[in-house]
């Protein structure tokens, strides 16, 4: 069935009419296309049977109200959509006197494209195990469209783990269309030192002892790596390579646990003996049973 716009008909703009402004309207087009006005007008005929059909639809409030949600399915949604277009067009040429034309149909299309977010960028930057362990700022120098250095200072905290990365968020590309800038990621990397080797909390170190230490035992101090020294035992006969585990000095995490510390046995001989330490050690040779090769 074809749909009749009565509102039209009836010469009214739109829905929001009371029942009087209906009946005036009727009182007009009937009399317009009253058939004894226009004889032999079959136009006419036919303009009148839909005035009377909008009229009796339109004059009685519970028919309205159905007619009424075919109608804006019908027109009205698009009579508002067109209102709403007008009314764009005329705020660009309100501001396309101030800004140009061109600058308005520039931002237009730019907000209906969808909003994309920029890429993230991903980097990495070396640290010592100390400033993982406490904590420290870095600077690091990125380059930007221009192709100019762009400096940011990023803030490790302390008791970070090797390899894990660290977000800023919007310091990546930027975004396109009022899209949110991407992320920028830091991977740490943290360098062992000559003085600890660290893996996952445990923190490895060296104790050197010299030889007589090694056979008789003793005990010695261990630094650790918030500067206290802790001292430990060495049992006699321990051997090059045996390892003295030291609970709670190792690395931390960022909640505060502490790993060990392990430190590592090494024994040193002298490089230079003195007469009497010669004399000793020949001594040591000639009556001693012990031959490690014979183990």
């Amino acid at each position: 069935m074809k749909f009749k716009d009565y509102y039209k008909i009836l010469e009214l703009e739109n829905s929001r009419v009371t029942i009087e402004q209906i009946k005036t309207a009727y009182r007009k087009q009937a009399k317009k296309y009253h058939p004894d006005v226009n004889v032999g007008d079959k136009l006419a005929e036919e303009r009148i049977k839909d005035i009377n059909e909008a009229y009796r639809i339109l004059s009685e409030p519970s028919s309205k109200r159905k007619y009424d949600r075919t109608w804006n399915y019908n027109v009205g949604n698009k009579q508002r959509k067109a209102k709403q277009k007008t009314s764009g067009e005329m705020a660009g040429d309100f501001f396309g006197m101030f800004f140009g034309n061109n600058q308005i149909r520039e931002e237009i299309a730019q907000s209906k494209l969808p909003q994309i977010k920029g890429e993230n960028i991903e980097t990495e930057i070396n640290i010592s195990i100390e400033d993982g362990f406490y904590g420290t700022d870095k600077k690091i120098a990125l380059k930007n469209l221009e192709g100019k250095d762009k400096f940011i200072t990023v803030k490790v905290p302390e008791g970070i783990q090797n390899g894990e990365k660290i977000r800023l968020v919007g310091q990546g590309k930027e975004g396109k269309n009022g899209g949110k800038n991407g992320d920028l990621y830091i991977k740490i990397n943290i360098q062992d030192s000559k003085k600890y080797k660290l893996e996952g909390k445990d923190l490895y170190t060296e104790i050197l002892i010299s030889p007589w230490e090694a056979a008789l035992g003793t005990k010695a101090k261990v630094n650790s790596i918030d500067d206290t020294k802790t001292q430990i035992f060495i049992p006699s006969g321990i051997q090059s390579g045996e390892v003295i585990e030291i609970p709670q000095k190792g690395y931390k995490t960022t909640n505060g646990e502490r790993g060990n510390l392990i430190a590592k046995v090494r024994i040193v001989v002298p490089n230079k003996l003195t007469k009497e330490e010669t004399e000793m050690f020949k001594k040591l040779k000639e009556i001693s049973k012990f031959n490690p090769r014979r183990i």
